[in-house]
């Protein structure tokens, strides 16, 4: 019965529908991640940071390119899921990655928000390559236009706990994130090393 509202809901509300629940499964993934690393306290800070950036853009963002993707290559024929699926990954995921590290880093109020962009995004974008155009793949096959962007949201459950990783500890590989679910305390001081190493040699350099 519960599943019959959702889909009922989705269908009579679609944007509030797919938005809510794209923002709540984003910020989920941050919370799994923060989990994940074992911390002391849970920065509930951070997690509404993401669930912000989540529902202004990335859900809206998604809600709307969807339904633009399928008006201009309508169907399910292999010719235009190919061009959605280009389009997508050559365009939409660019760009959303760039707002996810841009977007927390300016509600953080960091002097620089452009840092984690410079020296994650092209990692993060290329794992992205691994993960997306399956997924993507399968929402454009198999599910209905007002259904697309929660099934994205589903799929960003993962993908968000891997970025809000590569953010604060990783650096967008998908090496550096599986060696952190193999083990997370190990992982975590291996990068922190390495960030103070490369904080230490960009001070040298500046001197």
């Amino acid at each position: 019965m519960r599943r019959a509202v959702l889909k009922e809901a989705a269908k009579r509300f679609p944007w509030l529908a797919n938005v809510t629940l794209y923002g709540c499964l984003f910020a989920g993934g941050d919370l799994v991640h923060q989990l994940m690393a074992q911390k002391e306290r849970m920065d509930w800070k951070h997690t509404r940071n993401v669930a912000i950036v989540a529902i202004s853009f990335h859900g809206n963002f998604n809600y709307f390119w969807l339904r633009a993707l399928e008006r201009r290559f309508p169907g399910k024929s292999a010719g235009m899921v190919f061009r959605k699926l280009l389009l997508d990954q050559s365009f939409a995921s660019p760009l959303a990655t760039s707002v996810f590290y841009t977007g927390v880093s300016f509600l953080e109020d960091k002097e620089d928000i452009f840092e984690d962009w410079r020296e994650k995004f092209f990692n993060t974008w290329k794992t992205g390559l691994m993960y997306w155009p399956f997924m993507q793949f399968m929402n454009f096959v198999l599910m209905p236009l007002h259904m697309r962007t929660a099934f994205m949201g589903c799929c960003a459950f993962l993908w968000a706990t891997f970025l809000c990783f590569s953010r604060q500890s990783g650096d967008g590989t998908a090496a550096v994130a599986l060696a952190f679910v193999m083990d997370p305390r190990k992982t975590l001081e291996e990068m922190r090393e390495a960030r103070l190493a490369r904080k230490k040699q960009r001070i040298q350099r500046e001197n």
